[in-house]
């Protein structure tokens, strides 16, 4: 009798490893194969068994090493070989993770597979500035949407930003790129006020993150931080930019002395 695998589908979170759900932790260091996206750290990738196969499976923009299809053929073969199978995915598998197309290629082989949650970036970066994506006064809703161009065509020429860009919500943009000056047309165009509070998030959660608040206005002015970033916009940040900007002047007034 063969003996299938089982492919779980896992999210590693936004990269502090102390943000792995217990269950994710297990199944890493249990995994007799690990595919990893690109993003996922070295930190958490070690955390798989001395034993493991070990394959990078990741597609950053302009170096795209795999196609998705190899990736869906590399977790059907492994599991076809009797062994359970860890697809490590950055953040949450379901938020813009190619999650849908890969439950399919398994469901189509006749694969079991089973998805495991994770942090999401956009929770992450919200909670290491210290603010609340929602807030009943302000932010009652949070519009959740990605500007990488991969999803452009017809799904981007569907997105209707004169409801989604609204002033009682949080927007959260995965993949923001760095053509600020054309988004920030499209969200004025849309509606938002030009003070709408923004802030720009790199690597939210590691070491190494940096962050700048500015307004729907001024986005043309963000600086090109390191990929992942997440751009987020809305009221409910308001005391969290006020509060960088006296520190911004406190710093002035300091190197002015």
């Amino acid at each position: 009798m063969t003996v299938t695998g089982k492919v779980y589908l896992v999210g590693a979170g936004p990269g502090d490893p102390d943000l792995l759900t217990v269950k994710a932790h297990r199944l890493i260091g249990e995994a007799a194969v690990v595919l990893h996206d690109d993003l996922v750290p070295a930190t958490i990738v070690s955390l798989a068994g001395p034993g493991a196969e070990i394959l990078n499976v990741g597609k950053r923009c302009g170096a795209k090493r795999i196609t998705q299809d190899e990736i869906n053929a590399h977790m059907i073969e492994a599991a076809r070989r009797g062994l359970n199978v860890v697809r490590l995915k950055s953040g949450d598998p379901g938020v813009f993770g190619r999650l849908a197309e890969e439950m399919e290629a398994l469901k189509a082989a006749g694969i079991a597979y089973e998805i495991v949650p994770g942090v999401t970036a956009g929770l992450a970066a919200a909670a290491s500035l210290g603010v609340s994506l929602t807030d009943r006064r302000k932010s009652a809703r949070i519009v959740i949407v990605t500007g990488h161009k991969a999803y452009a065509g017809a799904i981007k020429q569907n997105i209707d930003w004169k409801s989604l860009a609204r002033e009682d919500a949080t927007l959260v943009v995965y993949m923001p790129g760095h053509e600020f000056a054309s988004f920030r047309d499209e969200l004025l165009e849309a509606g938002l006020p030009t003070g709408f509070p923004a802030v720009i998030v790199s690597r939210a959660t590691s070491s190494d993150q940096r962050h700048q608040f500015t307004t729907v206005g001024n986005l043309d002015s963000l600086p090109r931080f390191e990929s992942p970033a997440i751009l987020l916009m809305g009221w409910s940040l308001e005391q969290a930019a006020e509060k960088a900007r006296a520190i911004d002047y406190a710093e002035l007034m300091l190197a002015s002395e």
